[in-house]
């Protein structure tokens, strides 16, 4: 992992990259929607020192000088943090994401297609004039800022004009009836406790540039790791992204029922949580009789 910060001079620089969650220092994390490819400032312009003329430089000005408020030295920003020419690196980048969102200090989501008015003359009315667009604006609508939504701790939104509109705990009923998402999910509720076709509900109606990415996107929602294959479409991708979420070693349990047959007997799932610990190998005894009234004892391994 890579972050931004100020230099002296008031540019902005690339750490080396960080090895090991002990040698990253607290930072602030950007949420946006990309414009154009052209329009982004990338790994290689800030390498080169180029890209201050393209309108994705203003993001960057603008979460390093929040970063700076709330007294954080660091921050990162996806377009220009990653070296997505090298495919190893993006590939690693991607299934890290939701982790490095996770630990953001605090998480800032600009809205380039809200606007705010200048003056604060009425604080209530100017939040009627900004909630429509609020409602409507394309950061909901994208794959990728679900998890940028439901991973950190600290999420707050600005408008293009950089005015903080509020955070996910004091705008969460409209982002619930936006989204559709459970206020729990929002307030940091483990997403273990959601079902899996809940989860894939919540991306339902989002989008991404690449027909792939909508599966991916979700790598972190869901805990799994699997490779990246571009090119292999969005329906082997969901397979793939599915079959990994259905192994039975994640929670130890598969999605329905875990069998254990033994005289046509069967384990159901629901008896096998109240004693599953996802967190530890465990061996647990289950107890039965067998027509003639004498107990039986099987084990129950989960590693």
């Amino acid at each position: 992992m890579r972050l931004l910060q100020f230099t002296s001079a008031g540019e902005f620089s690339l750490t080396t990259d960080l090895v090991g969650e002990d040698t990253i220092p607290p930072y602030a994390i950007l949420s946006h929607t990309w414009g154009a490819d052209t329009e982004e400032v990338t790994f290689k312009d800030l390498k080169n020192g180029t890209g201050k003329d393209k309108p994705g430089y203003e993001k960057i000005r603008f979460c390093g000088d929040q970063a700076r408020r709330n007294g954080l030295q660091y921050f990162w920003i996806d377009t220009c943090c990653i070296n997505k020419a090298n495919n190893t690196e993006l590939s690693q980048a991607i299934n890290s994401m939701f982790r490095w969102y996770h630990n953001a200090t605090q998480c800032y989501v600009y809205l380039s297609d809200v606007h705010s008015p200048i003056f604060d003359v009425n604080e209530e009315f100017n939040s009627r004039l900004y909630e429509s667009d609020f409602r409507k604006s394309r950061w909901f609508k994208r794959g990728w800022t679900l998890q940028e939504l439901l991973a950190p701790t600290l999420v707050e939104f600005f408008s293009q004009e950089h005015k903080k509109l509020g955070d996910k705990r004091s705008l969460k009923q409209h982002i619930c009836e936006i989204t559709g998402i459970p206020d729990s999910a929002l307030q940091g509720a483990p997403l273990s406790q959601f079902s899996v076709d809940e989860k894939l509900s919540w991306i339902e109606h989002r989008q991404t540039k690449l027909e792939e990415d909508k599966a991916y996107s979700l790598l972190g929602i869901f805990d799994v790791h699997i490779p990246l294959i571009y090119g292999e479409g969005r329906e082997s991708a969901f397979k793939r992204l599915r079959k990994e979420v259905d192994k039975p070693l994640n929670g130890l349990l598969a999605p329905h029922y875990l069998s254990i047959r033994r005289n046509t007997v069967s384990v159901h799932a629901e008896q096998v949580n109240k004693i599953a610990k996802p967190e530890t190998a465990m061996t647990a005894q289950i107890s039965d009789n067998d027509a003639a009234g004498n107990g039986k004892q099987w084990n129950l391994i989960g590693v």
